[in-house]
């Protein structure tokens, strides 16, 4: 796996990360309603001019936890896994995250240190805006300031999920029931026919290890939830075909 450690002052940065103009937010494909990136177009032009883009590598290091937070992220296209503890020892996966989604938020408004460290899983598009930078830019704007409390409630959120999965569901099947409904809504789309579908970007043991179970076990209840109609996987992507049925079993 590739260890590309990544700081904002690093010199050595440009032989890892390609940089180039901004498309412009305004103009993105990935915009997401409620997320950072749908701001107004005025105000996203200014957070423009506070930032560039850069690219990240398939299975490349962004940042570590416990590195002082200079820089947060906000993801243009590509998604990042983003784990606690260090990865020679126990550690955990707490969550994916795709286009939309801002890393290192909390961190950077506390003046803090990264609280988990982010890998991407593909090739990456971010925008890095500097801590100070990015402060300046809320001051300016308040439609941004609603927006950050919005994105540190979902962050809110998605924790509070991540703890309800581990310590509320009896059962195998229902943690991975939960998983995959947490998936579908963090990283995927809802389809007109009422489907979720999202890319399968986790291997069968990293989430057993994000439901506290052994990989032939997830192999084993995926394998059911096939054979029942509930879902399909089908190149590298999972489609949810009875959510309803999943949340049944929580």
């Amino acid at each position: 796996m590739a260890e590309l450690r990544i700081s904002t002052e690093d010199p050595t940065r440009s032989k890892h990360l390609g940089r180039s103009s901004p498309l412009g937010c305004a103009a993105c494909a990935n915009r997401r309603p409620g997320w950072f990136c749908s701001l107004g177009s005025a105000v996203l032009a200014d957070l423009e001019l506070a930032t560039s883009t850069i690219s990240l590598p398939g299975q490349a290091s962004l940042f570590i936890e416990g590195e002082e937070a200079r820089c947060l992220y906000l993801i243009c296209s590509g998604y990042l896994k983003l784990t606690a503890g260090r990865p020679e020892d126990r550690h955990m996966i707490v969550r994916v995250a795709g286009p939309g989604s801002m890393l290192g938020l909390y961190a950077v408004l506390s003046h803090g240190v990264y609280e988990v460290s982010a890998e991407s899983l593909t090739p990456a598009q971010l925008r890095p805006v500097e801590r100070e930078r990015f402060q300046s830019f809320l001051r300016n704007h308040k439609e941004a300031q609603l927006r950050t409390v919005q994105c540190i409630c979902q962050e809110y959120r998605f924790a509070l999920q991540d703890a309800c999965r581990i310590a509320l569901a009896e059962t195998v099947a229902a943690r991975l029931a939960r998983l995959l409904l947490e998936l579908s809504h963090q990283i995927g789309e809802h389809t007109e026919s009422g489907e979720y579908r999202f890319p399968l970007l986790l291997t069968h043991e990293e989430m057993a290890s994000m439901t506290c179970t052994t990989r032939e076990t997830v192999t084993r209840t995926l394998g059911q939830f096939r054979k029942d109609g509930w879902i399909s996987i089908e190149d590298s992507n999972v489609t949810i075909h009875q959510p309803i049925r999943l949340q049944s079993i929580l």
